[in-house]
């Protein structure tokens, strides 16, 4: 059975739900899901799985939370080449642009994106968010 590592920050609880939908497409899909957060992981842990999914909502002007995600991924992209990555999060303003900007660090750092893009939900997550969150850990689950 493959064990995936789901890691999120969340603060209104959006990006948890995120995270929890990623974790249930895992466990549909014949895998074993271990959700935990950013603050209760390094990154020299994180680089140590060969597959992984973050999840962060967008904050400020559509970056990474400050105090802890954009730390912890600094760090992290230094660590993750030849790892599979998936990315998620909730947003309540803009286009998605911290999201595209997170893959591009990731890729350019040698992380192949699983599903090539993050999957994004405006505000709590619709059933069609929670869907493509669930088909995110089926991904996972096969990469």
């Amino acid at each position: 059975m493959k064990k995936v590592k789901v890691v999120f920050w969340s603060g209104s609880g959006n990006t948890m739900a995120m995270a929890n939908a990623v974790a249930d497409g895992i466990t549909k899909a014949g895998g074993e899901a271990e959700v935990t957060t950013f603050d209760a992981l390094s990154p020299d842990d994180a680089s140590k799985e060969d597959v992984i999914a973050f999840g962060c909502p967008a904050m400020g002007a559509e970056v990474l939370e400050e105090g802890t995600v954009e730390p912890f991924m600094a760090d992290y992209e230094t660590k993750c080449s030849s790892k599979k990555v998936a990315l998620f999060g909730s947003y309540g303003w803009g286009d998605g642009q911290w999201m595209r900007d997170w893959q591009d660090r990731l890729s350019s750092a040698g992380a192949t994106i699983i599903g090539g893009e993050g999957v994004i939900a405006n505000s709590s997550p619709n059933e069609e968010a929670v869907l493509q969150c669930e088909d995110l850990g089926r991904q996972l689950v096969q990469a």
